[in-house]
């Protein structure tokens, strides 16, 4: 027996665009909301140590505690997100990260604080990796990549304000607090983005054909064994560039106003040339690296000058400018170039794995490296009255620079020889490394 027409299902249409930029809209203010948290304790690190008493390692810790939770999280492989699915992963984790920052600002004790960053890391990672899943979802081809890169701009931009809040929200940094109730507003941004898109998603689900959700990428312990020194080489020079661009990051600015006599506004403004020259710039390094090729030179150029930075800002009188000048270049060059080369080298299927265990190795550096800054810093006696005492932070942070030269350099050696995967020209070999 035939189905009459009128008895076949209806497929239902595809939501109109302005579902999908309400989409990004909503998500990018999560992320917003998900950044500025994470970056609002550098701002007030003076105070905490003036106020509280906390020591640099204390202080180092607010920051290793975060990347620790977020390898507990990825060792749990994204369960909750493939599980319940994004709409409601993300409104849960965004509400963890509120929690989290109130949790952060309530309490004068070092135990809460760590606490509540240790519950930061448990939800902001899952919630990044739940907005990417989303957003695969809601948008394909070629706008896919424009999506992204909208989202990273306005989360980032959660990183600039952060820094810049000495400016514009001056009259909070009369004692350690305040500006970190600040950051608990800023997460309630977060939930309302989370909650807006959910509302959103729901709506559209009743009444249009939605993308189906891809699995998140998961480590499979199997695979550890069959990616090539190529690989291992781009891993190594991950764990030691984020290892020193975060901990940084997150002493900066008490490193500028007591070993370089800056104001914290000044500061401030300077630790987020960072984030705002890698908003602009990477996708620009991006493009480039699609037309040339080349990116084990890139990487190695990213690296060369990434060493010097360090040393001209603790041993030289040049304007700050310089050296954070060439940290940016480098903050802008390095992921862009760094991220997608996994791909010419690890075999699509693998892809999954290959990322979720780079990720897992860098979480796993800034993890340490703030902990053992602060224990440097304390151990010389770094502060207003010894701005020498920062010196130790200056070589660790150059050493390892130094390492990430040299796994550039290793890098661009096996690119030049027979087991090379493409990363010098413009196409991809195509099958990646068995």
């Amino acid at each position: 027996m035939t189905a009459s027409p009128s008895s076949l299902p209806i497929a239902r249409p595809e939501p109109p665009p302005a579902y999908r930029w309400a989409v990004l809209v909503f998500l990018s203010l999560a992320m917003f909301g998900n950044y500025y948290p994470y970056d609002a304790v550098a701002p007030v690190a003076d105070l905490l140590a003036q106020q509280l008493g906390f020591r640099d390692e204390q202080i180092g810790m607010l920051y290793s505690v975060y990347s620790i939770a977020a390898v507990l999280v990825l060792l749990a492989g994204g369960y909750l997100i493939d599980r319940y699915g994004t709409r409601h992963s993300i409104v849960l984790f965004a509400l963890v990260c509120l929690a989290a920052a109130i949790l952060t600002a309530l309490s004068a004790d070092i135990r809460v604080m760590l606490a509540g960053r240790f519950l930061l890391g448990v939800g902001a990672e899952p919630l990044i990796v739940a907005v990417t899943t989303a957003l695969a979802k809601w948008f394909k081809g070629k706008e896919l990549s424009f999506a992204f890169g909208v989202n990273l701009t306005i989360a980032r931009l959660g990183s600039v304000a952060a820094d810049n809040s000495p400016t514009w929200a001056r009259p909070l940094y009369s004692d350690w607090q305040g500006p970190l109730v600040l950051a608990a507003g800023m997460a309630v941004m977060c939930v309302a983005g989370a909650v807006a898109y959910w509302l959103v998603e729901n709506r559209a689900s009743r009444q249009h054909r939605l993308g189906e959700q891809e699995a998140t990428e998961k480590l499979v312990l199997r695979d550890l064994y069959q990616f090539d020194r190529a690989y291992w080489y781009i891993v190594g020079l991950c764990v030691v560039f984020y290892s020193a661009i975060f901990p940084f990051r997150a002493f900066a600015i008490k490193y500028f106003m007591e070993a370089h006599g800056e104001t914290r506004e000044f500061a401030g403004f300077l630790n987020s040339v960072l984030p705002l020259s890698a908003m602009v710039a990477t996708p620009l390094f991006g493009l480039l690296t699609d037309r040339i090729g080349r990116r084990a030179v890139l990487m190695m150029f990213g690296s060369v000058l990434l060493l010097p930075a360090f040393v001209v800002m603790g041993y030289t009188n040049v304007s700050l400018f310089v050296p954070i000048a060439m940290l940016g270049v480098s903050f802008s060059l390095i992921p862009a170039v760094m991220w997608p080369s996994v791909a010419y080298i690890v075999q699509e299927r693998r892809l999954g794995s290959a990322y979720a265990l780079m990720t897992l190795c860098q979480q796993l550096g800034v993890a340490a490296v703030p902990w053992m800054i602060g224990r440097t810093n304390d151990a010389f006696g770094a502060g207003p009255d010894t701005p020498a005492g920062y010196n130790g932070m200056i070589w660790i942070l150059t050493s390892l620079a130094s390492v990430g030269l040299l796994f550039s350099f290793l890098l661009w050696r096996t690119e030049r020889g027979p087991q090379a995967h493409g990363l010098e020209t413009i196409t991809t070999r195509g099958t990646g490394a068995p």
